[in-house]
């Protein structure tokens, strides 16, 4: 894919150009209209899309600067929007033809800090049926034989296109990082309580978190601290001071960075390449790596986090399941059932494994900076009926921490393959400037880690 013109810049560039009269917002967005012409055809990112209606907001942006006008942090910059956030100008079908033509009369609150940030909303983007397992019409965009994994398919896939240069996901259990990790973009998933959820489709109100994909850590950085404020209608917030996250991304630590080097619950599901590749790169990190083992019981997450959101999609969904059971796919309805049959006790005793996990995990980061770890099994699987698995995101999206993928390896067949990172809860900052850092170390080291 050629990577020249308006569509190729990332966001906080392309922020800084229409702020500084070098570049309209009605530039960018036609630039990315074509880019999507060109590609929509093969990639399917798209759900919901209306050029007119994205070429009227970057003009009516473009007017307000020319009349010196605020604009906001992200003044004229195209987004897409994961079908799972309630919009007022396009229909939020989760995924599912049972809910065809849904339309709200309100924003999302994710959706609402956007526009009063000055982004674009380009439109909505494939969702898998109800952001869970059942894939959606999405390909891969390096080679679309494979899936770009979910439930966050399209957004991943458009960004990784050059259709738009963010886009809005969530991760209940790897919907954010995995699809990151495939497409091969930066894939960010805050500490969870940081960003509403207020207006997005209930899933598991433990473990729903919303997440931004981007070209760059600075970009993902610029987007997630615009659509952070307290919100008293999402219990899970509480009212504290929103991170520097922009900032942060631009920064590099005062110390080299020390890395904690967990293999994770999941470490015997890598494929051979992504052991390799990991490999590959401890021994590029040299002393500032350490390989540490996490108590065996952490094998037990992901029983405990299938037990609580399978309970949870149970309730959720189950106006839904009751009213069209033929029009859900076999996959979500095995869940469901399943979550049916979930005690009440072991549901709380989940809830309590939540706290003791995270509490048990905070001693690591006494020590290290951040844990370094896979972000998948490996490359994007070939076919589209399965999305991969979100094995090596289960802990960390089930603990709350924050994690971000970074599109730094290649696996044996040219395919990406990213490096996870996760940070203390709450050190969102601390985990975004060791991103940038590790970012800058391996392009500075003329390296990409690969199993060729």
């Amino acid at each position: 894919m050629t990577q020249e013109g308006p569509f190729a810049l990332g966001a906080a560039d392309a922020a800084r150009a229409i702020r500084d009269g070098k570049m309209t917002s009605e530039e960018l967005v036609q630039g990315c209209l074509d880019r999507i012409s060109a590609f929509e055809p093969t990639v399917q990112a798209w759900t919901h899309l209306s050029p007119e209606h994205a070429l009227e907001q970057a003009r009516a942006i473009d007017q307000r600067r020319y009349k010196g006008q605020e604009i906001g942090p992200m003044g004229g910059v195209p987004v897409g929007i994961k079908d799972i956030f309630d919009t007022v100008d396009f229909p939020t079908e989760y995924g599912s033809p049972i809910h065809k033509g849904r339309q709200t009369i309100d924003d999302a609150s994710t959706v609402a800090q956007l526009r009063q940030a000055g982004a674009v909303i380009m439109g909505k983007t494939v969702t898998t049926e109800f952001a869970v397992y059942a894939p959606g019409k999405t390909t891969n965009p390096h080679d679309v034989s494979r899936t770009p994994g979910g439930s966050s398919s399209g957004s991943a896939a458009a960004v990784a296109s050059f259709m738009v240069p963010l886009a809005l996901g969530s991760q209940t259990n790897g919907s954010t990082i995995r699809p990151a990790s495939f497409c091969g973009v930066v894939g960010y998933k805050p500490s969870f309580g940081l960003i509403s959820r207020s207006g997005a489709l209930r899933q598991s109100p433990p473990l729903d978190q919303v997440g931004v994909f981007a070209r760059s850590v600075e970009d993902a950085g610029l987007m997630a601290q615009h659509i952070m404020h307290y919100d008293a209608q999402d219990a899970a917030m509480r009212p504290v001071a929103i991170p520097s996250l922009a900032q942060a991304a631009t920064e590099m630590p005062p110390l080299p960075p020390s890395f904690a080097f967990v293999p994770s619950p999941a470490w015997d599901q890598a494929e051979p390449g992504t052991q390799e590749a990991f490999s590959e790169l401890a021994e590029f990190l040299g002393d500032q790596v350490q390989r540490l083992a996490l108590a065996e019981v952490y094998d037990e997450v992901f029983e405990w986090q299938r037990r609580v959101m399978e309970a949870d999609l149970a309730k959720n969904f189950a106006a839904d399941f009751d009213r069209a059971p033929d029009q859900i796919s076999p996959q979500l309805t095995e869940m469901v059932e399943r979550g049916r049959d979930v005690m009440a006790i072991d549901y709380n005793l989940g809830l309590d494994r939540q706290v003791a996990f995270e509490r048990g995990l905070d001693e690591v980061f006494e020590d290290f900076d951040v844990i370094l770890t896979p972000a998948t099994q490996g490359e994007a699987p070939v076919g589209l009926d399965a999305t991969g698995s979100p094995s090596f995101c289960t802990l960390w999206t089930f603990t709350g921490l924050p994690a971000i993928t970074l599109p730094l390896m290649q696996g044996e067949n040219d395919m990406p393959l990213g490096v996870q990172l996760v940070g203390k809860k709450g050190g969102d900052a601390r985990l975004l400037r060791v991103a940038s850092w590790l970012m800058a170390a391996v392009e500075a080291g003329d390296t990409k880690i690969d199993t060729a």
